[in-house]
Protein backbone atom coordinates (compact mmCIF):
# COMPACT_ATOMS: atom_id res chain seq x y z
CA UNK A 1 0.00 0.00 0.00
CA UNK A 2 1.34 3.48 -0.89
CA UNK A 3 1.28 6.21 1.62
CA UNK A 4 0.65 9.71 0.38
CA UNK A 5 1.81 11.19 3.69
CA UNK A 6 5.44 10.82 2.68
CA UNK A 7 5.01 12.18 -0.83
CA UNK A 8 6.42 15.68 -1.38
CA UNK A 9 3.84 18.44 -1.50
CA UNK A 10 2.96 19.69 -4.95
CA UNK A 11 4.71 22.97 -5.72
CA UNK A 12 2.47 26.04 -5.80
CA UNK A 13 1.39 27.10 -9.27
CA UNK A 14 3.83 29.47 -10.87
CA UNK A 15 2.77 33.08 -11.04
CA UNK A 16 2.84 34.44 -14.56
CA UNK A 17 4.33 37.83 -13.66
CA UNK A 18 4.16 39.25 -17.21
CA UNK A 19 0.47 38.29 -17.37
CA UNK A 20 -0.14 39.95 -14.00
CA UNK A 21 1.59 43.11 -15.22
CA UNK A 22 -0.46 43.07 -18.45
CA UNK A 23 -3.65 42.63 -16.46
CA UNK A 24 -2.75 45.50 -14.12
CA UNK A 25 -1.89 47.71 -17.09
CA UNK A 26 -5.20 46.91 -18.76
CA UNK A 27 -7.25 47.68 -15.64
CA UNK A 28 -5.32 50.92 -15.11
CA UNK A 29 -6.05 51.90 -18.70
CA UNK A 30 -9.79 51.26 -18.56
CA UNK A 31 -10.30 53.11 -15.24
CA UNK A 32 -7.58 55.68 -15.91
CA UNK A 33 -8.76 57.00 -19.29
CA UNK A 34 -12.23 58.10 -18.09
CA UNK A 35 -10.75 59.38 -14.81
CA UNK A 36 -8.18 61.36 -16.80
CA UNK A 37 -11.00 62.84 -18.85
CA UNK A 38 -12.98 64.11 -15.83
CA UNK A 39 -9.81 65.35 -14.10
CA UNK A 40 -8.76 67.19 -17.24
CA UNK A 41 -12.03 69.13 -17.20
CA UNK A 42 -11.29 70.59 -13.77
CA UNK A 43 -8.57 72.82 -15.26
CA UNK A 44 -8.89 72.60 -19.05
CA UNK A 45 -11.28 75.57 -19.05
CA UNK A 46 -9.06 77.90 -17.00
CA UNK A 47 -6.76 79.01 -19.83
CA UNK A 48 -9.76 79.54 -22.12
CA UNK A 49 -11.63 81.78 -19.67
CA UNK A 50 -10.43 85.13 -21.10
CA UNK A 51 -11.48 84.03 -24.62
CA UNK A 52 -14.84 82.65 -23.44
CA UNK A 53 -15.36 85.85 -21.46
CA UNK A 54 -15.02 87.87 -24.67
CA UNK A 55 -17.00 85.58 -27.00
CA UNK A 56 -19.94 84.97 -24.65
CA UNK A 57 -19.84 88.37 -22.96
CA UNK A 58 -19.39 86.64 -19.60
CA UNK A 59 -18.94 88.40 -16.24
CA UNK A 60 -16.55 87.40 -13.41
CA UNK A 61 -19.52 85.67 -11.77
CA UNK A 62 -20.15 83.69 -14.98
CA UNK A 63 -16.47 82.69 -15.11
CA UNK A 64 -16.70 81.31 -11.59
CA UNK A 65 -19.83 79.34 -12.45
CA UNK A 66 -18.16 77.84 -15.54
CA UNK A 67 -15.87 76.15 -13.00
CA UNK A 68 -18.24 75.77 -10.04
CA UNK A 69 -21.24 74.40 -11.96
CA UNK A 70 -19.01 71.40 -12.75
CA UNK A 71 -17.39 71.02 -9.34
CA UNK A 72 -20.61 71.53 -7.34
CA UNK A 73 -22.70 68.96 -9.22
CA UNK A 74 -19.65 66.68 -9.16
CA UNK A 75 -19.33 67.09 -5.38
CA UNK A 76 -23.07 66.92 -4.63
CA UNK A 77 -23.56 63.55 -6.32
CA UNK A 78 -20.30 61.72 -5.57
CA UNK A 79 -21.65 59.95 -2.49
CA UNK A 80 -24.97 59.15 -4.14
CA UNK A 81 -23.20 57.77 -7.22
CA UNK A 82 -21.00 55.60 -4.99
CA UNK A 83 -24.05 54.33 -3.09
CA UNK A 84 -25.91 53.57 -6.33
CA UNK A 85 -22.81 51.78 -7.60
CA UNK A 86 -22.66 49.66 -4.44
CA UNK A 87 -26.34 48.80 -4.89
CA UNK A 88 -26.78 48.39 -8.67
CA UNK A 89 -23.23 47.52 -9.68
CA UNK A 90 -20.11 49.66 -9.77
CA UNK A 91 -19.24 48.75 -13.35
CA UNK A 92 -22.74 49.59 -14.57
CA UNK A 93 -22.80 53.04 -12.94
CA UNK A 94 -19.21 53.71 -14.04
CA UNK A 95 -20.24 53.09 -17.66
CA UNK A 96 -23.35 55.26 -17.27
CA UNK A 97 -21.16 58.07 -15.93
CA UNK A 98 -18.83 57.88 -18.94
CA UNK A 99 -21.80 58.03 -21.32
CA UNK A 100 -23.42 61.02 -19.57
CA UNK A 101 -20.12 62.91 -19.37
CA UNK A 102 -19.55 62.39 -23.10
CA UNK A 103 -23.04 63.66 -24.03
CA UNK A 104 -22.71 66.69 -21.73
CA UNK A 105 -19.33 67.53 -23.28
CA UNK A 106 -21.05 67.77 -26.67
CA UNK A 107 -23.68 70.06 -25.10
CA UNK A 108 -20.90 72.31 -23.72
CA UNK A 109 -19.40 72.59 -27.20
CA UNK A 110 -22.77 73.62 -28.65
CA UNK A 111 -23.39 76.37 -26.05
CA UNK A 112 -23.88 79.90 -27.42
CA UNK A 113 -24.83 81.67 -24.18
CA UNK A 114 -23.24 81.73 -20.72
CA UNK A 115 -26.25 80.05 -19.11
CA UNK A 116 -26.11 77.21 -21.65
CA UNK A 117 -22.46 76.51 -20.87
CA UNK A 118 -23.12 76.66 -17.12
CA UNK A 119 -26.01 74.17 -17.44
CA UNK A 120 -24.04 71.76 -19.62
CA UNK A 121 -21.08 71.95 -17.23
CA UNK A 122 -23.40 71.01 -14.38
CA UNK A 123 -24.52 67.89 -16.30
CA UNK A 124 -20.87 67.08 -17.01
CA UNK A 125 -20.31 67.12 -13.25
CA UNK A 126 -23.09 64.56 -12.74
CA UNK A 127 -21.33 62.16 -15.11
CA UNK A 128 -17.96 62.85 -13.48
CA UNK A 129 -19.46 62.02 -10.07
CA UNK A 130 -20.06 58.46 -11.24
CA UNK A 131 -16.62 58.09 -12.83
CA UNK A 132 -14.12 59.47 -10.31
CA UNK A 133 -14.82 57.53 -7.08
CA UNK A 134 -15.80 54.29 -8.80
CA UNK A 135 -12.59 54.31 -10.86
CA UNK A 136 -10.59 54.03 -7.63
CA UNK A 137 -12.96 51.47 -6.08
CA UNK A 138 -12.92 49.28 -9.22
CA UNK A 139 -9.12 49.52 -9.37
CA UNK A 140 -8.67 48.59 -5.69
CA UNK A 141 -10.94 45.55 -6.14
CA UNK A 142 -9.21 44.41 -9.34
CA UNK A 143 -5.57 44.30 -8.19
CA UNK A 144 -3.90 42.09 -5.54
CA UNK A 145 -3.31 43.70 -2.14
CA UNK A 146 0.49 43.63 -2.62
CA UNK A 147 0.16 45.75 -5.77
CA UNK A 148 -2.54 48.10 -4.49
CA UNK A 149 -0.31 50.95 -3.24
CA UNK A 150 1.67 50.97 -6.49
CA UNK A 151 -1.53 50.86 -8.55
CA UNK A 152 -3.02 53.73 -6.56
CA UNK A 153 0.22 55.65 -7.09
CA UNK A 154 -0.09 55.20 -10.86
CA UNK A 155 -3.79 56.17 -10.61
CA UNK A 156 -2.65 59.33 -8.81
CA UNK A 157 -0.13 59.94 -11.58
CA UNK A 158 -2.85 59.70 -14.22
CA UNK A 159 -4.92 62.14 -12.18
CA UNK A 160 -1.86 64.38 -12.02
CA UNK A 161 -1.48 64.11 -15.80
CA UNK A 162 -5.03 65.42 -16.19
CA UNK A 163 -4.11 68.38 -14.02
CA UNK A 164 -0.82 68.81 -15.91
CA UNK A 165 -2.04 68.87 -19.47
CA UNK A 166 -5.36 70.62 -18.78
CA UNK A 167 -4.08 74.20 -19.16
CA UNK A 168 -1.85 73.23 -22.12
CA UNK A 169 -4.62 71.33 -23.93
CA UNK A 170 -6.92 74.28 -23.34
CA UNK A 171 -4.28 76.66 -24.74
CA UNK A 172 -3.51 74.52 -27.79
CA UNK A 173 -7.19 74.12 -28.67
CA UNK A 174 -8.12 77.78 -28.13
CA UNK A 175 -5.14 79.03 -30.13
CA UNK A 176 -5.34 76.44 -32.89
CA UNK A 177 -9.06 75.84 -33.37
CA UNK A 178 -11.74 77.24 -31.06
CA UNK A 179 -12.58 77.03 -27.34
CA UNK A 180 -15.54 74.75 -28.13
CA UNK A 181 -13.10 71.99 -29.13
CA UNK A 182 -12.00 71.77 -25.50
CA UNK A 183 -15.25 69.88 -25.03
CA UNK A 184 -15.50 68.17 -28.43
CA UNK A 185 -12.24 66.34 -27.63
CA UNK A 186 -14.00 64.44 -24.83
CA UNK A 187 -16.44 62.84 -27.27
CA UNK A 188 -14.06 60.44 -29.08
CA UNK A 189 -12.30 59.64 -25.79
CA UNK A 190 -15.64 58.70 -24.23
CA UNK A 191 -16.65 56.63 -27.26
CA UNK A 192 -13.38 54.66 -27.00
CA UNK A 193 -13.50 54.28 -23.21
CA UNK A 194 -17.06 52.91 -23.06
CA UNK A 195 -16.61 49.61 -24.95
CA UNK A 196 -13.13 49.13 -23.50
CA UNK A 197 -14.38 49.41 -19.91
CA UNK A 198 -17.44 47.25 -20.67
CA UNK A 199 -15.19 44.48 -21.97
CA UNK A 200 -12.47 44.48 -19.31
CA UNK A 201 -14.13 45.34 -15.99
CA UNK A 202 -16.06 42.80 -13.95
CA UNK A 203 -19.11 43.75 -11.92
CA UNK A 204 -18.77 44.29 -8.18
CA UNK A 205 -21.09 45.55 -5.47
CA UNK A 206 -20.79 46.88 -1.95
CA UNK A 207 -23.25 47.03 0.92
CA UNK A 208 -26.84 47.23 -0.36
CA UNK A 209 -28.84 49.93 1.38
CA UNK A 210 -31.62 52.39 0.72
CA UNK A 211 -30.75 55.62 -1.04
CA UNK A 212 -30.62 58.61 1.28
CA UNK A 213 -32.54 61.09 -0.87
CA UNK A 214 -33.17 63.56 1.98
CA UNK A 215 -29.45 63.56 2.75
CA UNK A 216 -28.71 64.26 -0.92
CA UNK A 217 -31.11 67.22 -1.00
CA UNK A 218 -29.83 68.70 2.27
CA UNK A 219 -26.14 68.35 1.39
CA UNK A 220 -26.48 69.65 -2.15
CA UNK A 221 -28.67 72.58 -1.08
CA UNK A 222 -26.36 73.60 1.76
CA UNK A 223 -23.19 73.60 -0.34
CA UNK A 224 -24.90 75.38 -3.24
CA UNK A 225 -26.32 78.10 -0.97
CA UNK A 226 -22.97 78.76 0.73
CA UNK A 227 -21.00 78.86 -2.52
CA UNK A 228 -23.66 81.03 -4.18
CA UNK A 229 -23.45 83.48 -1.30
CA UNK A 230 -19.65 83.65 -1.47
CA UNK A 231 -19.62 84.02 -5.28
CA UNK A 232 -22.11 86.92 -5.25
CA UNK A 233 -20.96 88.53 -1.99
CA UNK A 234 -18.40 90.90 -3.51
CA UNK A 235 -20.90 92.28 -6.06
CA UNK A 236 -24.05 92.42 -3.91
CA UNK A 237 -22.40 93.40 -0.61
CA UNK A 238 -21.76 91.01 2.26
CA UNK A 239 -24.46 92.61 4.41
CA UNK A 240 -27.17 92.49 1.73
CA UNK A 241 -30.29 90.51 2.59
CA UNK A 242 -29.96 87.84 -0.10
CA UNK A 243 -26.28 87.17 0.64
CA UNK A 244 -26.94 86.82 4.38
CA UNK A 245 -29.96 84.63 3.62
CA UNK A 246 -27.83 82.37 1.39
CA UNK A 247 -24.95 82.06 3.86
CA UNK A 248 -27.06 81.62 7.01
CA UNK A 249 -29.52 79.34 5.22
CA UNK A 250 -26.69 77.24 3.81
CA UNK A 251 -25.16 76.89 7.29
CA UNK A 252 -28.52 75.83 8.74
CA UNK A 253 -29.02 73.26 5.97
CA UNK A 254 -25.52 71.90 6.63
CA UNK A 255 -26.34 71.44 10.33
CA UNK A 256 -29.63 69.77 9.38
CA UNK A 257 -27.73 67.44 7.04
CA UNK A 258 -25.34 66.35 9.80
CA UNK A 259 -28.20 65.81 12.27
CA UNK A 260 -30.09 63.74 9.71
CA UNK A 261 -27.02 61.67 8.81
CA UNK A 262 -26.53 60.90 12.51
CA UNK A 263 -30.12 59.64 12.82
CA UNK A 264 -30.84 58.20 9.35
CA UNK A 265 -31.20 54.40 9.15
CA UNK A 266 -29.23 54.32 5.88
CA UNK A 267 -27.14 57.54 5.70
CA UNK A 268 -25.42 58.48 2.47
CA UNK A 269 -22.51 59.76 4.61
CA UNK A 270 -22.03 57.37 7.53
CA UNK A 271 -20.58 59.61 10.24
CA UNK A 272 -19.03 56.50 11.84
CA UNK A 273 -16.35 56.69 9.14
CA UNK A 274 -14.99 59.78 10.86
CA UNK A 275 -14.22 57.78 13.99
CA UNK A 276 -11.04 56.92 12.10
CA UNK A 277 -8.62 59.74 12.92
CA UNK A 278 -6.65 59.11 9.74
CA UNK A 279 -9.78 59.42 7.60
CA UNK A 280 -10.96 62.59 9.38
CA UNK A 281 -7.58 64.30 9.09
CA UNK A 282 -6.95 63.34 5.47
CA UNK A 283 -10.35 64.79 4.52
CA UNK A 284 -9.68 68.03 6.41
CA UNK A 285 -6.32 68.29 4.64
CA UNK A 286 -7.94 67.56 1.26
CA UNK A 287 -10.37 70.42 1.85
CA UNK A 288 -7.74 73.02 2.77
CA UNK A 289 -5.52 71.84 -0.09
CA UNK A 290 -8.32 72.26 -2.64
CA UNK A 291 -9.45 75.64 -1.32
CA UNK A 292 -5.98 77.16 -1.38
CA UNK A 293 -4.50 75.57 -4.49
CA UNK A 294 -7.39 75.48 -6.96
CA UNK A 295 -8.65 78.91 -5.93
CA UNK A 296 -5.17 80.28 -6.70
CA UNK A 297 -4.90 78.33 -9.98
CA UNK A 298 -8.23 79.83 -11.17
CA UNK A 299 -6.68 83.32 -11.00
CA UNK A 300 -3.05 82.50 -11.84
CA UNK A 301 -4.07 80.70 -15.05
CA UNK A 302 -5.46 84.01 -16.34
CA UNK A 303 -2.53 86.17 -15.15
CA UNK A 304 -0.28 85.52 -18.14
CA UNK A 305 -3.03 86.49 -20.60
CA UNK A 306 -4.70 89.39 -18.79
CA UNK A 307 -1.55 91.03 -17.39
CA UNK A 308 1.29 89.95 -19.66
CA UNK A 309 -0.54 89.54 -22.98
CA UNK A 310 0.40 85.94 -23.75
CA UNK A 311 -1.80 83.67 -25.87
CA UNK A 312 -3.71 80.78 -24.18
CA UNK A 313 -1.10 78.28 -25.46
CA UNK A 314 1.83 80.38 -24.25
CA UNK A 315 0.12 80.73 -20.88
CA UNK A 316 -0.51 76.97 -20.63
CA UNK A 317 3.12 76.15 -21.44
CA UNK A 318 4.27 78.49 -18.67
CA UNK A 319 2.31 76.50 -16.08
CA UNK A 320 4.00 73.20 -17.02
CA UNK A 321 6.67 73.29 -14.27
CA UNK A 322 3.77 73.23 -11.79
CA UNK A 323 1.35 70.93 -13.57
CA UNK A 324 3.77 68.29 -14.89
CA UNK A 325 5.45 67.59 -11.55
CA UNK A 326 2.49 65.65 -10.00
CA UNK A 327 2.56 63.21 -12.92
CA UNK A 328 6.12 62.24 -11.96
CA UNK A 329 5.93 62.59 -8.18
CA UNK A 330 2.54 60.93 -7.48
CA UNK A 331 3.56 57.42 -8.71
CA UNK A 332 6.81 57.66 -6.73
CA UNK A 333 4.87 58.69 -3.63
CA UNK A 334 2.60 55.68 -4.13
CA UNK A 335 5.61 53.37 -4.23
CA UNK A 336 7.17 54.64 -1.00
CA UNK A 337 4.09 55.51 1.09
CA UNK A 338 4.11 52.13 2.86
CA UNK A 339 7.77 52.55 3.76
CA UNK A 340 7.85 56.13 5.03
CA UNK A 341 4.21 56.60 6.04
CA UNK A 342 1.59 59.03 4.72
CA UNK A 343 2.22 61.70 7.38
CA UNK A 344 5.71 62.56 6.11
CA UNK A 345 4.62 62.73 2.47
CA UNK A 346 1.37 64.69 2.89
CA UNK A 347 2.71 67.14 5.51
CA UNK A 348 5.78 67.80 3.36
CA UNK A 349 3.54 68.30 0.33
CA UNK A 350 1.40 70.89 2.14
CA UNK A 351 4.48 72.77 3.38
CA UNK A 352 5.82 72.87 -0.20
CA UNK A 353 2.48 74.14 -1.51
CA UNK A 354 2.06 76.83 1.16
CA UNK A 355 5.64 78.01 0.59
CA UNK A 356 5.16 78.07 -3.18
CA UNK A 357 1.95 80.13 -3.00
CA UNK A 358 3.52 82.60 -0.56
CA UNK A 359 6.55 82.88 -2.88
CA UNK A 360 4.27 83.56 -5.88
CA UNK A 361 2.38 86.24 -3.93
CA UNK A 362 5.69 87.91 -3.00
CA UNK A 363 7.12 88.11 -6.52
CA UNK A 364 3.95 88.85 -8.53
CA UNK A 365 3.85 92.26 -10.19
CA UNK A 366 3.13 93.68 -13.64
CA UNK A 367 6.84 93.63 -14.55
CA UNK A 368 7.69 90.21 -13.06
CA UNK A 369 9.64 87.91 -15.41
CA UNK A 370 8.62 84.31 -15.98
CA UNK A 371 11.88 83.05 -14.46
CA UNK A 372 10.71 84.27 -11.05
CA UNK A 373 7.84 81.76 -11.16
CA UNK A 374 9.74 78.63 -12.20
CA UNK A 375 11.04 77.49 -8.80
CA UNK A 376 7.79 78.11 -6.86
CA UNK A 377 5.83 76.41 -9.69
CA UNK A 378 8.06 73.30 -9.43
CA UNK A 379 7.76 73.36 -5.62
CA UNK A 380 3.95 73.54 -5.88
CA UNK A 381 3.87 70.66 -8.36
CA UNK A 382 5.98 68.45 -6.09
CA UNK A 383 3.67 69.31 -3.20
CA UNK A 384 0.61 68.26 -5.20
CA UNK A 385 2.27 65.00 -6.22
CA UNK A 386 3.12 64.19 -2.59
CA UNK A 387 -0.54 64.69 -1.69
CA UNK A 388 -2.57 62.73 -4.28
CA UNK A 389 -1.50 59.08 -3.91
CA UNK A 390 -0.85 58.97 -0.12
CA UNK A 391 -4.30 60.51 0.50
CA UNK A 392 -5.96 57.85 -1.65
CA UNK A 393 -3.93 55.13 0.08
CA UNK A 394 -5.16 56.27 3.50
CA UNK A 395 -8.78 56.17 2.33
CA UNK A 396 -8.40 52.68 0.85
CA UNK A 397 -6.45 51.31 3.84
CA UNK A 398 -8.83 52.65 6.49
CA UNK A 399 -11.83 50.49 5.63
CA UNK A 400 -12.97 47.13 4.34
CA UNK A 401 -14.11 46.62 0.74
CA UNK A 402 -17.75 47.18 1.69
CA UNK A 403 -17.01 50.73 2.87
CA UNK A 404 -14.36 51.73 0.34
CA UNK A 405 -16.89 53.04 -2.17
CA UNK A 406 -18.52 55.49 0.23
CA UNK A 407 -15.15 56.39 1.77
CA UNK A 408 -13.71 57.21 -1.66
CA UNK A 409 -16.86 59.15 -2.51
CA UNK A 410 -16.62 61.13 0.73
CA UNK A 411 -12.99 62.05 0.10
CA UNK A 412 -13.69 63.14 -3.46
CA UNK A 413 -16.78 65.08 -2.36
CA UNK A 414 -14.85 67.06 0.23
CA UNK A 415 -12.07 67.77 -2.24
CA UNK A 416 -14.48 68.98 -4.96
CA UNK A 417 -16.41 71.12 -2.46
CA UNK A 418 -13.02 72.59 -1.58
CA UNK A 419 -12.38 73.40 -5.26
CA UNK A 420 -15.72 75.22 -5.52
CA UNK A 421 -15.18 77.05 -2.22
CA UNK A 422 -11.63 77.96 -3.20
CA UNK A 423 -12.68 79.47 -6.53
CA UNK A 424 -15.53 81.34 -4.81
CA UNK A 425 -13.53 82.62 -1.82
CA UNK A 426 -10.35 83.63 -3.65
CA UNK A 427 -12.30 85.19 -6.54
CA UNK A 428 -14.25 87.16 -3.94
CA UNK A 429 -10.98 88.37 -2.36
CA UNK A 430 -9.79 89.27 -5.87
CA UNK A 431 -13.00 91.20 -6.66
CA UNK A 432 -12.78 93.12 -3.38
CA UNK A 433 -9.28 94.43 -4.16
CA UNK A 434 -9.01 94.41 -7.97
CA UNK A 435 -10.71 93.72 -11.31
CA UNK A 436 -10.17 92.85 -14.99
CA UNK A 437 -10.21 96.56 -15.95
CA UNK A 438 -6.40 96.83 -16.30
CA UNK A 439 -3.24 94.79 -15.63
CA UNK A 440 -2.55 96.88 -12.52
CA UNK A 441 -5.99 96.22 -11.08
CA UNK A 442 -5.70 92.51 -11.88
CA UNK A 443 -2.45 92.25 -9.92
CA UNK A 444 -3.98 94.31 -7.09
CA UNK A 445 -6.65 91.62 -6.72
CA UNK A 446 -4.45 88.59 -7.46
CA UNK A 447 -1.77 89.13 -4.80
CA UNK A 448 -4.05 89.19 -1.69
CA UNK A 449 -6.05 86.26 -3.10
CA UNK A 450 -2.92 84.11 -3.43
CA UNK A 451 -1.83 85.10 0.09
CA UNK A 452 -5.18 83.81 1.37
CA UNK A 453 -4.62 80.57 -0.54
CA UNK A 454 -1.17 80.18 1.05
CA UNK A 455 -2.62 80.69 4.54
CA UNK A 456 -5.35 78.09 3.99
CA UNK A 457 -2.84 75.48 2.75
CA UNK A 458 -0.58 76.24 5.73
CA UNK A 459 -3.46 75.26 8.03
CA UNK A 460 -3.60 71.94 6.14
CA UNK A 461 0.12 71.42 6.71
CA UNK A 462 -0.41 71.66 10.48
CA UNK A 463 -3.40 69.29 10.32
CA UNK A 464 -1.36 66.75 8.32
CA UNK A 465 0.94 66.24 11.32
CA UNK A 466 -1.95 64.34 12.95
CA UNK A 467 -1.89 61.65 10.24
CA UNK A 468 -0.52 58.18 11.01
CA UNK A 469 3.15 57.54 10.50
CA UNK A 470 4.85 54.47 9.05
CA UNK A 471 3.20 51.18 9.93
CA UNK A 472 5.52 48.94 11.91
Amino acid sequence: MTSTALEPAAPPPAVDEPAVRRSLATVLAVVGIPMFMVTLDNLVVTNALPVIKTELGASLTDLQWFINAYTLSFAALLLTASAIGDRLGRRRIFLAGIALFTLASAACALATESWMLIGARAIQGVGAAAVMPLSLTLLAAAVPARQRSAAIGIWGGISGLGVAVGPVVGGVVVDGINWKWIFWLNVPIGLIALPLAARVLTESRGRRQKLDLLGLVLSASSVFAIVWGVVHGADDGWSSARILTALIGGGALLVAFLVWEHRAPAPMLPLRLFRSRAFSVVNATAFTFSVGVFGAVFLLAQFFQVVQGYTPLESGLRTLPWTMAPMVVAPLAGLVVDRVGPRVLIATGQVFLATALAWIALVTSIEVTYGSFVVPFVLAGIGMGLTFAPSASIVMASFSDADRGVASGTNNTIREVGVAMGVAVLASVFASAGSYASPTEYVDGLVPAVWVGAAVVAVGAVLALLLPGRRR
